[in-house]
């Protein structure tokens, strides 16, 4: 029996980390940007709230899972590295291109762009990781590049508070050399765009590893896959759909809280970016590392479903948070309350994943990883901005009734998560005993 490879030496595993993380922030900049430019869009493009949300979510969403699919497959098969370089390269472009759009279906279409691209990153970065490092040291590794989300959002909240009060006021400029006319706001998405393009060729520096744990170097076919996971569709359908769910809470609040803060408190946008750049920055990188933590010690103390079980208590820890920030009657309370809304939000976007690792062939990861991705993003980023926003304007028909709209939105998504935590912390536990006694018959 020839002996496996050995992984990487622990430098080099760390710098792809370190580079990958980069190529996580970068990614999370981008798509979270349009956050603090709902006002000068909305006038310039003249399109409502719900419209806006279509540019911050499904227009991203969508493609963004739709494309993870047949990419995830590719990533079991070739060059992580050049597929993740290709896409980070993609993302940066098109966002340098929202610079270019001066109307709505055009601006739509670039969200489109930096979807696809995204799509490239996470399902050949898990793949990519677990093989540059041995299973007892991958929750560490995993949950600092999960901090890309967090550091991401917030400096695109901190980096905007900054950048757009200079983009966003005055009229048309004409750019030098290429004489183009744009909107001030539309400089931002050079600004935060073009920087993409040194993440990529750093990308490019990262060996590919060595795959490892595998029993057998042929893709696994998509007949098998989808038997895996309906043989497995109680621990599967709950883990997915309660992540969702965190998810599309957390993608609402962080799409729509720093309009939230304007609206209700009359807060400036730079005033807002920065306030809640610095909480999510902080606070939620302080959730991912805590729930991986707090995941172990359960493990550690004997709890086998310990992954769910983190996923019900945050739950219900989190509800209170969700349905008292938004009625404070003044800033500095509702910052009070969204900090711990902020804090157990994140716990989950480390321990989600992890917990998929324990249930997943390594034949089949990236590709599972990408459904799962597809679920969450598809429910959580494609419909958590888009649904508030059509209760802001369906239901509520006010602007300034945005905080009722992310209260009623977030609480009935958090306490659905619950349920969904707590019904299959079951199934999760037969499933791991099934593996334990049974290996996933990854060759058929």
């Amino acid at each position: 029996m020839p002996t496996p490879p050995a992984y990487p030496p622990t430098p080099q595993a760390w710098y792809a980390v370190t580079i990958l993380t980069l190529a996580y922030i970068c990614s999370f900049i981008d798509r979270q940007i349009l956050s603090l430019l709902v006002v000068p869009i909305r006038r310039d493009l003249a399109i409502s709230d719900t419209q806006m949300s279509l540019l911050m979510g499904i227009s991203f969403a969508l493609f963004y899972t739709l494309f993870g699919l047949p990419l995830g497959r590719l990533a079991d098969s070739s060059s992580r590295r050049n597929l993740i370089t290709l896409g980070v390269l993609t993302w940066s472009l098109f966002t340098a291109g929202c610079g270019l759009a001066a109307t709505y279906p055009l601006l739509f279409l670039m969200r489109v762009g930096v979807g696809i691209g995204e799509a490239a990153l996470s399902p050949p970065a898990y793949s990519l990781l677990s093989d540059y490092f041995p299973p007892r040291q991958r929750p560490l590794a995993l949950s600092v590049y999960g901090l890309g989300i967090f550091i991401g959002s917030g400096l695109a909240m901190i980096l905007g508070g900054i950048i757009v009060p200079y983009t966003t006021t005055g009229g048309v400029i004409t750019l030098p050399l290429i004489g183009l006319a744009v909107y001030p706001w539309q400089i931002t998405f050079f600004v935060i765009g073009l920087p993409g393009l040194l993440i990529a060729a750093l990308v490019r520096t990262v060996p590919e590893p060595v795959r490892q744990e595998r029993q057998t170097a042929l893709p696994v076919s998509l007949a098998a896959i989808v038997a895996y996971i309906k043989s497995h569709r109680a621990t599967f359908g709950c883990h997915h759909l309660a992540t969702a769910l965190i998810t599309f809470a957390a993608y609402g609040i962080n799409a729509w809280a720093p309009s939230f803060l304007m609206r209700t408190y009359g807060w400036s946008v730079a005033q807002a970016g920065l306030t809640f750049g610095v909480a999510v920055a902080v606070f939620s990188s302080l959730g991912i590392l805590a729930g991986g933590w707090y995941c172990q010690s359960l493990a550690r103390r004997g709890y086998r479903d310990a992954h769910f079980r983190v996923g019900l208590i945050t739950s219900v820890l989190a509800l209170p948070a969700v349905i008292l920030f938004p009625l404070m009657p003044t800033p500095e309370l509702a910052m009070l309350f969204l900090i711990p809304c902020l804090f157990l939000q994140a716990t989950m976007f480390g321990v989600a994943p992890a917990a998929l690792q324990q249930v997943a062939p390594n034949e089949m990861r990236a590709q599972i990883s990408a459904v799962y991705l597809f679920v969450i993003n598809l429910i959580g980023l494609g419909a958590g901005p888009t649904v508030i926003a059509l209760v802001t304007d369906r239901v509520f028909h006010d602007d300034n009734m945005l905080r009722y709209s992310i209260l009623y939105v977030c609480a009935a998504a958090w306490l659905l998560s619950a349920f969904l935590w707590w019904i299959g912390l079951a199934p999760y536990r037969r499933t791991l005993d099934q593996l334990q006694t049974a290996p996933a018959p990854v060759l058929k």
